[in-house]
């Protein structure tokens, strides 16, 4: 099987070291084994994206001696293949339209915690299908993934991670996700998993903030019947406060490194042997 890998940033911001670490690694890995680098453009969230990011993170990864097989693959192309999935999923009663605000969430006394925070309480998982109708005529809403349900559907579920063997997924811990969003037509998990598996992608190289992420992803593959790639994640790339990178810290960002005449190649041959710039580190979470 030929390794295909990707990077897909979002263009919501410059790109920082944290992805170029990631970008180096994903790109390299194809390389030395005669595979392809792939980009997709992550760029669904209408009301964050802008095109000047997408062209700035093409022209980062180019500073960085990158190169990728293909045009970048666009996720606001793909919107039809979103919808497709979610009225699968919808036609097996594994999916509900959600009414609640984050306010609601937040203010409920039963919410649990999981790996990223509160956990929805399942407040219109029950509703009435009479209640549902009239609802969504006049509200605006999300749609949710029966967790248990779905789990119920596909039994136990593994995946593995690259080096450290097989992994049992726990997607109940992550509660009812929301697949599409009440201001986008896919959420990260359920856009990211079709697209991995429509490119072909063999090896998912990202960070390791997103562990817990493919819990839900090996869910998603399960329930429509996708095949599952091979993880890798990371460690993060942070700064002198100890916390990961974000797009605002702008001494991080590719951009300023390159006006300040730092050598984009040498740099990813740097990030490639795990070496950062002074100020910088790596850790897992």
């Amino acid at each position: 099987m030929t390794m295909l890998t990707r990077f897909a940033p979002s263009p919501t911001g410059e790109l920082h070291l944290g992805h170029a670490y990631s970008a180096v690694l994903a790109h390299d890995a194809a390389r030395r084994a005669g595979g392809c680098f792939l980009i997709r453009i992550d760029d669904i969230d209408g009301s964050r994206s802008r095109e000047g990011f997408v062209d700035a993170s093409l022209a980062d990864l180019a500073w960085l001696g990158l190169d990728w097989d293909g045009d970048p693959v666009r996720q606001s192309s793909r919107l039809g293949d979103y919808a497709a999935a979610l009225d699968r999923l919808r036609a097996h009663g594994l999916v509900y339209p959600c009414f609640c605000t984050r306010a609601d969430i937040a203010a409920s006394l039963s919410a649990p915690h999981g790996p990223s925070g509160a956990l929805y309480p399942g407040t219109c998982r029950n509703l009435p299908e009479t209640t549902r109708a009239r609802r969504m005529a006049g509200e605006a809403h999300c749609w949710r993934l029966d967790v248990a349900r779905a789990v119920g559907r596909t039994g136990a579920l593994r995946w593995e991670e690259a080096g450290q063997g097989v992994r049992v997924a726990d997607p109940l811990a992550h509660g009812d996700i929301v697949l599409a969003r009440k201001d986008a037509p896919a959420s990260y998990h359920l856009a990211s998993t079709l697209d991995d598996a429509d490119m072909g992608v063999s090896h998912v190289i990202r960070g390791a903030d997103l562990i817990a992420s493919t819990d839900v992803h090996r869910l998603l593959q399960a329930l429509l019947d996708l095949p599952t790639p091979l993880y890798r994640h990371h460690a993060l790339v942070c700064g002198r406060d100890g916390k990961r990178l974000a797009k605002r810290d702008a001494a991080a960002s590719l951009a300023s490194l390159r006006a300040a005449g730092i050598d984009g190649r040498a740099l990813a041959a740097d990030l490639a042997a795990g070496r950062l710039p002074a100020g910088y580190f790596l850790q897992n979470p």
